[in-house]
């Protein structure tokens, strides 16, 4: 299955709760911290929840 690279570009402090659980479940939580995890449907919309918090990288 193919992946993407996920970097946490905004900070969770003073943010909704569900705002930190979708960080936390995309495996994010400090500054500038990028994954790889793969890319379904479900993280996409996760992705798509918090556009000012999170990028794509390549």
């Amino acid at each position: 299955m193919a992946t993407i690279k996920i970097k946490q570009i905004g900070s969770p402090i003073r943010r909704p709760e569900h705002q930190k659980k979708i960080l936390t479940g995309l495996g994010l939580g400090k500054m500038n911290r990028v994954v790889e995890v793969e890319d379904t449907a479900e993280v996409r919309g996760a992705i798509a929840k918090l556009p000012h918090m999170v990028a794509v990288v390549d």
